[in-house]
């Protein structure tokens, strides 16, 4: 079997967690990640994959601090067949022209760059055929992963218009400690749309939506609100059922005690290795249809959601499986399953 030769350049929050995700699976393998500067998480890179420098200029930093590396992200690049750029918003863009155009190599970038940055913008559900053989591929934000699931699986069991969504997001991850709201919350933006919206609309380019966005002093989830038009007659159960067969959507009751975010990832703490979640997690109790209007509420795990996205773009890159081959992959190596 063809063994993809990946490579991440940037072991952050999503990085380290991609390359832990491709590490599980037999038709791809890690061969070198990338960390800026020598702190501890390049000392604990270091001890798990082959660790390169991601700025050249930064190798004697390496040196000083005694953690051993393989060379930089230009050594990196020529043992791989695919970069996945997990690098800070708009880094990733001058890495593509600095490193992957020149290289010649395929490369996947998170939803912190432009839209204009890849060939497609990606979610495995929704348009996974568009990125096979493509050699530049954008997977969307978390709150655009999340948005994007939840209305695809909706509007492919019933005819839906406009959709008004409102996000209550962290402000930081919650091993940020430079920045972040202490006692507020903040309109982001103040005006409308948010960009989130618009970024639905690069994956599902048919879909009627307008989004705002605030955030708010906490660290552990986003929350989406959603009302969603329906243009023909539906009941709850015809909803939670759509819902329910879904593998990467959760339903969860406040009848079980999950009654906010603290709760959900207490269960995540019990299910995985840091606490992931790659689900969209639905509040069973929020689905409710008031007239011609489904409402729906969902709880995102941005460090991890957007994780088995990018294992199924790099099938899809690679053309190594149909959408549903991977996604059924996918989802059985990371353990995608229902909680309850």
């Amino acid at each position: 079997m063809m063994k993809v030769k990946v490579a991440i350049n940037g072991y952050g929050t999503i990085g380290k967690r991609v390359a832990d995700a491709v590490s599980l699976q037999d038709d791809m393998e890690v061969v070198g990640v990338t960390k800026t500067r020598p702190d501890f998480e390049a000392r604990l890179a270091a001890k798990r994959y082959p660790l390169y420098v991601a700025k050249p200029e930064n190798v004697a930093l390496f040196d000083e601090a005694g953690i051993e590396i393989q060379g930089t992200i230009e050594d990196l690049i020529s043992k791989a067949d695919i970069i996945v750029d997990c690098s800070p918003s708009k880094v990733g863009a001058e890495n593509k022209a600095r490193y992957y155009e020149k290289a010649g190599i395929k490369a996947i970038f998170q939803g912190g760059e432009k839209k204009d940055v890849a060939e497609v913008s990606f979610n495995a559900l929704a348009n996974y055929d568009e990125a096979v053989g493509k050699n530049y591929v954008r997977v969307v934000s978390c709150n655009t992963t999340g948005l994007t699931r939840l209305i695809y699986t909706i509007k492919e069991n019933f005819r839906i218009g406009r959709i008004r969504a409102t996000m209550l997001r962290r402000v930081v991850d919650p091993k940020e400690d430079k920045k972040g709201l202490v006692n507020g919350i903040m309109p982001d933006p103040v005006s409308i749309p948010s960009h989130h919206g618009p970024d639905v609309k690069t994956v599902l380019p048919d879909v009627d939506i307008v989004t705002t966005a605030f955030k708010l002093p906490t660290t552990l989830m986003h929350v989406h609100s959603l009302s969603i038009e329906l243009k023909e007659d539906a009941k709850v159960e015809d909803v939670v059922s759509a819902l329910d067969q879904e593998p990467r959507i959760m339903l969860l009751s406040a009848g079980d005690g999950f009654t906010s975010t603290a709760k959900v990832t207490e269960l995540a703490r019990e299910l995985r290795m840091r606490y992931d979640l790659f689900e969209n997690v639905v509040w069973r109790e929020s689905i409710g249809i008031d007239g011609s209007d489904l409402f729906v509420t969902q709880a995102v795990h941005q460090e991890a959601i957007v994780v088995p996205e990018n294992i199924d773009a790099i099938r899809a890159m690679f053309d190594l499986a149909s959408r549903e081959e991977s996604i059924k992959k996918t989802n059985e190596t990371l353990k995608i399953q229902k909680a309850f």
